[in-house]
């Protein structure tokens, strides 16, 4: 584990964060206190669907084109 001084980390930034990109643990510290750790930054975590679907599976049957009844609630009876 690396801790140091905010003065000292101020002149070795780059040396720290390849640390932490390498796994290492970093604080930096204020009069000898931790004060805050360094570690790597992570994007947002994107989920497509819906979470406890992705397992779900259309049965292609159940689509079978334009149903006449609600066709004809939507636009009215075209025979008349």
């Amino acid at each position: 584990m690396v801790q140091m001084n905010v003065h000292e980390a101020k002149s070795q930034l780059s040396r720290l964060i390849e640390a932490v990109l390498a796994g290492e643990p970093v604080t930096i510290a204020r009069a000898g206190k931790p004060v805050v750790d360094l570690v790597p930054h992570r994007g947002p975590e994107v989920v497509i669907g819906v979470e406890g679907w992705q397992d779900f599976r259309v049965d292609p049957d159940v689509f079978d084109g334009p149903d006449d009844e609600v066709q004809a609630l939507f636009y009215g009876d075209p025979t008349s």
